[in-house]
């Protein structure tokens, strides 16, 4: 039990830190972003604030243990959650890719920032 509250507390830590973002306007990469995606991931692109239609593909077919990554081709700031909590992209401005990210079955997602952006992961195989 000890264990477990003390990975509850760094993560909520962590969480917490990665939550504060930069106001001022200016552009800031978030440590997870990255400008390119690595050779054969699935590329989910994030192209904007409508729903679901707000991901593309939607939904995505995703073969289980595959690279996953989301690009920001919009003009604002988002971030990526699983509802289940397995997965959080952490913040990814405009033009960015997330970190890539290995997914082990469906489920579905949404944009922490704006939580109206939806979509869904269909594992394949």
């Amino acid at each position: 039990m000890r264990k477990f509250c003390c990975a509850v507390g760094l993560a909520a830590a962590t969480l917490g830190a990665a939550a504060c973002g930069n106001s001022s306007g200016s552009s800031t990469t978030s440590p997870s972003a990255t400008t390119a995606p690595p050779p054969g991931a699935i590329t989910i692109d994030v192209l904007g604030i409508n729903g679901n239609q707000s991901f593309s593909p939607n939904p995505a077919t995703v073969p289980p243990a595959h690279t996953v990554v989301w690009h920001n081709v919009d003009s604002v700031t988002h971030r990526v959650v699983l509802d289940s909590g397995h997965v959080d992209t952490g913040n990814i401005p405009p033009g960015a890719f997330s970190a890539p990210m290995t997914l082990d079955g469906s489920g579905s997602y949404h944009c922490s920032i704006h939580p109206v952006m939806v979509g869904a992961i269909n594992g394949a195989g």
